[in-house]
């Protein structure tokens, strides 16, 4: 059975007020990333998701789509939220391509959504229509009357918590399930796309949640969120190396920006000795091979490849690997020419092939002092480093 085409949509257009932070509370950072980040990763390098389209508040659009572009994450489309969750939910709706056949939609404040959960609730919402995951309540319940702003109130009952369960994000529905409630108005008191669809007599059905799926609602919860990136996040690093001589006929390419010059770097793709070396720094860290292993220079396929596109695919092996960069540093030794006004440009290629922010990305230009074969300016060479986390 081929796999469905996959709309993912993260509702992050609320201010977040209960946890008492100075801006919303996706855009605090967590770890490496702000919260908003970590979740739109996690559901845009699910192999099963086609896109992703982030609602946030109107003054925020630019800011984040333009993040999006530095990271290279160009299946992120961002769109206008608004003053309730499923006004957000539907204005991400409304930009979502036509032909996905199931819509995915998750939680901004859900950070560690794990590729299984979102698997699961894709597939389940093939079968059945709709799909919550949720986790059953390991308490007694009890049921609170009276006035509830008083400080004690009185029990009404107590409820079988074998059929109580807390509902989470994701939560999938095939398209023209959705699409149905979302034209069906939009009541004050719903607080999930789920209580829309049941409203249309749908059955909903639930598939098992995550201890660890967390909505970041309070300061306890950001105080856990931190702690459980510092504890479980794993830091890893590897250095590169390229070189290769000067020749007449080629042209120079650099951090994938052509430079003006009377030679260029010899090599079987075009031998971008920046690229090379970074990509080798990337897999390096994440024990995932190195260069030569995923593009061999015995396979004619890659004569004279665009190395942009040898690091671009690195990363997704990256990804899948379970990690992502972090930050690189990278060396260049050229005796000519001077590097110094094409320094940014390369930031930026890097930046968008790496999907990592312009200031994640260090380049410096060196000389050799007119020793061996680099200061002969008979070749280049570059050096380079890189961390990844998990």
């Amino acid at each position: 059975m081929p796999r469905p085409r996959v709309s993912a949509l993260i509702a992050a257009g609320g201010q977040g007020l209960r946890l008492g932070a100075p801006e919303p509370k996706q855009f605090l950072v967590l770890g490496a990333q702000t919260i908003l980040e970590h979740s739109i990763e996690r559901l845009l390098v699910h192999p099963g998701v086609d896109e992703v389209v982030v609602a946030v508040p109107a003054d925020r659009v630019h800011g984040v789509a333009a993040r999006c572009r530095e990271r290279g994450w160009h299946r992120v489309t961002c769109v206008e939220g608004g003053a309730r969750r499923q006004d957000s939910v539907a204005a991400a709706f409304a930009a979502a391509k036509t032909d996905a056949e199931v819509v995915v939609i998750h939680d901004a404040a859900r950070p560690f959504v794990s590729a299984s959960l979102i698997e699961a609730t894709i597939e389940a919402a093939v079968t059945h229509g709709a799909v919550i995951a949720a986790v059953p309540v390991r308490d007694t319940v009890k049921q609170a009357r009276g006035d509830r702003t008083a400080p004690s109130r009185p029990v009404a009952g107590t409820l079988p918590r074998e059929d109580i369960f807390l509902a989470q994000t994701p939560q999938a529905f095939r398209r023209e399930v959705l699409a149905r409630a979302l034209a069906s108005g939009h009541g004050p008191d719903v607080t999930d796309e789920a209580m829309l669809v049941e409203a249309q007599g749908q059955a909903v059905f639930l598939v098992p949640g995550e201890a660890t799926n967390v909505k970041i609602t309070t300061q306890d919860d950001l105080e856990w969120a931190r702690h459980h990136v510092a504890r479980t996040g794993t830091m890893r690093v590897g250095t590169g190396y390229d070189l290769h001589r000067l020749v007449e006929g080629r042209p120079l390419i650099l951090g994938g920006v052509h430079i003006p010059f009377d030679r260029g770097l010899d090599g079987h793709s075009d031998a971008d000795i920046v690229c090379h070396a970074v990509t080798d720094a990337v897999l390096g860290a994440a024990a995932a091979g190195d260069i030569g292993r995923l593009f061999p220079d015995t396979d004619p396929q890659w004569t004279g490849a665009d190395s942009v596109r040898l690091l671009e695919a690195a990363v997704v092996h990256l990804h899948q690997c379970g990690f992502h960069v972090s930050n690189v540093d990278v060396t260049v030794i050229a005796q000519r020419p001077k590097l110094l006004p094409y320094l940014e440009a390369m930031r930026g290629r890097l930046a968008s092939a790496l999907q990592v922010p312009i200031a994640s990305v260090s380049i410096k230009g060196k000389t050799n002092e007119q020793v061996d074969s680099m200061g002969r300016g008979e070749s280049m060479a570059c050096h380079a480093v890189a961390m990844v986390v998990s």
